[in-house]
């Protein structure tokens, strides 16, 4: 069954309406209540936010729906999303909430859901919540003396620094480094900084002043370019950019040039393989990640196992088939060693460590194979299914004649955004780059 509300990350959209409503936040908020309440305790939820000018009206709509179905809150304010599925299960809770649209600009906003487990719901309990949205009379309200009480945890970012500290090999600091951390003027914008720097890092940070507005403007994991002027400029050793929520991380090497996700997932694998810490035989990616990334693990001797874009489906392979590292091009890196979601300081500090190991420049280290010419555009479109028109299907037809075993193709609607994704890669960058622009015109003319 296709979801109404939810897409790969969660309920996302713009602030002030749809599903974003104060209203619907609130509906929200006691449909999870709702879902989750079970036996006669206590029951808990924990709340964490990024910066952005919305959340104070979600957090209160969120909180005033959970009250209302019997659910205590624990407001954690700005952490990262990490933060939140760690505090869920360090803190007892039977929910836990982040408030973010991740690496969308400030007036969208969206609300990400976290079992007990600390692991994001399956398709099936959010399409549970789906239906209390759909049908009001399944919403049931807390008796009077059931009522949830809303307390603010003031040390909620004190305990996930040490928790990403601990995460740090014990025999190691980071005295000698200077880093660059470019926040993204959100969620991380204190304990990053903190964190590094209670290291033993000489942090230099950029994209740490959020009023609201600010976040992912030009900045971040989704604009390096600030983090990798930045390093050039003061000759910094690396570069660190977290996202919105920091859950995903790109990293600038000591000449400033980006290391992408694929890098960073092969430079832990490969790492983690050698000191025989690496379980399920590779990693775990989704369907974006390089073909260069599959070609250098399989001369390693390691697999290369995709996913389905998001997160979560990465999670939940790694889960039924027992595999410690995964994630995303885009940043998103799963260490399940550590937590249960991606998180790109804890990313981050294994990248370092590796650093540290080997006593070689960043552009060294985290330079491990050539990735192929990929090229990915996207076409937007208001409604209607235009991967279904007939000209369309032959497009992509043809197109992957053409590539044959030299490339692949993807082509995907955002489960985030109203476009269609397509993207192809292989050893000919000019076909690739030329089939990518016939088949958005096909799209493109389709939707029209």
């Amino acid at each position: 069954m296709a979801r109404k509300y939810f897409g790969t990350d969660g309920v996302r959209g713009r602030a002030n309406s749809g599903a974003m409503t104060a209203e619907m936040v609130l509906r929200i908020g006691m449909a999870a209540g709702n879902l989750y309440r079970r036996g006669n305790h206590r029951h808990r939820v924990v709340i964490g936010k990024d910066t952005r000018l919305s959340g104070y009206m979600i957090e209160n709509a969120l909180t005033s729906g959970l009250l209302a179905a019997g659910m205590d809150v624990f407001l954690f304010g700005p952490v990262p999303t990490p933060a939140v599925s760690m505090l869920t299960r360090s803190m007892r809770a039977d929910l836990g909430i982040m408030i973010s649209a991740s690496h969308n600009p400030y007036a969208d906003n969206g609300i990400k859901i976290f079992g007990p487990d600390g692991f994001k719901l399956s398709d099936e309990q959010e399409l549970d919540i789906e239906a209390m949205l759909d049908d009001p009379g399944m919403l049931s309200l807390a008796a009077s003396p059931e009522i949830g009480r809303a307390k603010r945890i003031e040390d909620a970012q004190a305990r996930y620094i040490e928790f990403a500290k601990r995460t740090f090999p014990k025999d190691m600091t980071l005295d000698g480094l200077r880093v660059v951390v470019d926040t993204a003027n959100g969620a991380a914008y204190k304990v990053a900084p903190t964190a590094l720097w209670e290291l033993g890092a000489e942090v230099i940070q950029i994209g740490n002043e959020p009023n609201g507005i600010n976040i992912n403007d030009g900045c971040g994991s989704t604009h390096p370019e600030a983090m990798c002027a930045r390093v050039r400029e003061l000759r910094a050793d690396i570069g660190i950019a977290l996202d919105g929520d920091a859950d995903r991380v790109i990293i600038a090497d000591d000449k400033g040039s980006v290391v992408d996700g694929d890098q960073l997932m092969a430079l832990i694998a490969t790492s983690w393989a050698g000191r025989g810490e690496l379980r399920g035989g590779g990693l775990v990616a989704t369907i974006m990640s390089n073909l260069g990334l599959e070609r250098y693990l399989a001369g390693q001797k390691l697999a290369l196992v995709r996913t389905k874009v998001g997160d979560r489906y990465v999670v939940e392979h790694m889960r039924t088939h027992g595999y410690n590292v995964g994630g995303e091009q885009s940043g998103h890196i799963v260490l399940s060693d550590f937590s249960t979601t991606g998180d790109g300081l804890l990313a981050s500090l294994q990248v370092l460590a590796e650093v540290k190991r080997r006593g070689k420049p960043v552009s060294e280290v985290c330079s491990l194979f050539t990735p192929l010419p990929q090229v990915l555009k996207n076409v937007k479109f208001k409604a209607g299914a235009p991967l279904q028109d007939a000209h369309v299907k032959q497009s992509i037809a043809d197109a992957e004649a053409m590539l044959g075993n030299s490339g692949r193709l993807v082509i995907r609607p955002s489960g985030t955004e109203p476009v269609i994704r397509v993207m192809a890669e292989g050893d000919d960058e000019g076909l690739v780059t030329r089939i990518v622009d016939e088949l958005c015109g096909a799209i493109a003319k389709a939707a029209a």
